[in-house]
């Protein structure tokens, strides 16, 4: 068994969500720490804007983040919010990059999304290519970020039957169950967003539940 303690915390954090997975080893581990780098990010700082392309797949060790799109109103529409221990990127640009094309910084296509730190944070990022070769060289990985990107699969087609078939009220239910811990680290307009009604309404159904 690997000792993940030997590793900066942030490694270490990253390492146990693996071996949630599956068990790394100690040469799957290494290639961890030489394929992840840390970055500390400052609250309202952006790891990604649109039009640029996401060159990251980016694990989170603290903090919080929300990942949006922009409306030609101006109205921002959040996504996903992601806080500890979740991945956040946006799936279709990252994955547009075909492997001759690793190198070429301008290849791929551009995002149409934000992603923005709503606290201070710390998020470990792999690029495309570290990602892949870490599939190619230990197939365990392959496995994991399989489960992975179904786990995330899963939670969108749930959103999207929530929306089509669910009250506003019963929407907000699921948002705590699937958020547990952001209900108070988020502000009421992100929430709202979210859940695609006004603040206003979402103050509503919170007296509601809590009158009930």
């Amino acid at each position: 068994m690997n000792n993940i303690s030997l590793y900066p915390m942030s490694i270490e954090k990253l390492i146990s969500h693996f071996n949630s997975y599956l068990p790394l080893n100690m040469e799957e581990t290494d290639a961890v720490t030489k394929n992840a780098n840390e970055r500390k990010i400052k609250r309202r700082q952006f790891i990604l804007q649109e039009g640029d392309r996401c060159k990251h797949y980016n694990f989170i060790v603290s903090g919080c983040f929300k990942m949006y799109n922009v409306d030609k109103a101006g109205k921002e529409h959040n996504v996903q919010f992601g806080a500890e221990n979740a991945w956040i990127t946006d799936m279709a640009s990252f994955h547009s990059v075909k492997p001759a094309d690793f190198k070429n910084l301008n290849a791929g296509k551009p995002s149409q999304l934000f992603i923005e730190a709503v606290e201070p944070s710390v998020i470990i990022q792999i690029e495309l290519r570290d990602l892949v070769f870490l599939f190619e060289k230990y197939p365990k990985f392959n496995r994991i970020f399989r489960v992975i990107v179904e786990n995330n699969f899963i939670e969108l087609q749930n959103r999207i039957l929530q929306n089509i078939s669910m009250t506003a009220e019963e929407r907000y239910l699921s948002f705590l169950e699937q958020y547990p811990d952001l209900s108070n680290r988020l502000p009421n307009i992100q929430i709202a967003s979210f859940l695609g009604i006004t603040p206003e309404f979402l103050s509503n159904i919170r007296k509601n539940i809590a009158g009930n």
